[in-house]
Formats: structure tokens, sequence, C-alpha cells
């Protein structure tokens, strides 16, 4: 089994030409509550086959932090991250492949929005880091 972590990407307009891109600010409270229950559904059923570790959905506000230097205070001034690379949410989920984690992370993107269609939301499917084998020879 190897972990990954699918990371949620706020991404505009980046479905099929067609698709009509609503910010969840403007959904109803019936498209909202259909893409969290998909959302739990799909780690409930990932809780079912082992597959799932963790999950979380992330506020659109953030601040990027930096060390400062010795003596200094961290640095919390930009640069920023433009509103595509934000990151809505994650999830860990531990398979036994990477095209299983690509599989399990298209079905993900298929989760409700306005109107109840796909959202067709762009997922960065990240291995964790394992430590190196060591060679005894």
């Amino acid at each position: 089994m190897a972990k990954y972590l699918l990371l949620k990407h706020y991404r505009r307009n980046a479905g099929p030409e067609n698709l009509v891109d609503v910010p969840m600010d403007q959904w109803t409270p019936d498209e909202i509550d259909a893409h969290i229950t998909y959302m739990n559904d799909f780690a409930a059923k990932l809780e079912t086959s082992g597959e799932f570790v963790d999950g979380q959905a992330l506020a659109p506000e953030g601040t990027f932090v930096r060390y400062g230097g010795p003596g200094l205070s961290p640095v919390t001034d930009g640069p920023f991250a433009e509103t595509k690379d934000l990151i809505a949410g994650w999830m860990v989920i531990d398979v036994d492949s990477y095209d299983r984690a690509v599989e399990l992370a298209g079905e993900l993107s298929a989760a409700p929005g306005k109107g109840g269609e796909p959202i067709y939301e762009w997922l960065e499917v990240r291995p964790f880091l394992g430590h190196p084998e060591t060679v005894t020879e």
C-alpha cells in the first residue's frame, strides 16, 4: 500500500467548454449539501475498502509564512498564490497503486456543484515521500 495526498484545487473554468463555472458561495444550500454529501459518501466508501486515511475541506483564505531570519519574526506578507493555486481541501488515501490513486481522484473530481452537475475539479495526486531502501551489500 502507498499513501497519496489528493489536493483539491480552486481552478476556475477547468471543465468542458460548455461548463458554467459558479463559485460555491453562489450555490443554493441544497447544492452545497449535495456536494458535501457526495464528499462524505466518497470518504465512507474508501473507509469501507480500507483506502481512506483522512481528509478536510479548507477555507479559501490563508496566510503565507516563512522564516524571517535569526531573531526576526516570521514574514507573513506575500508572495500570494494566484486564485487558481489555492487549495480547497485534501484527502489522504492508502492504495495499492498510482493507477488506483488516479482512478479515485477522477471519481472525486465529479462531485456535484451548481445544478447538480459535476464540477470537474482539478485534483493533484502526490505520493508521500518514502524512506529510501537501505543497501546492505
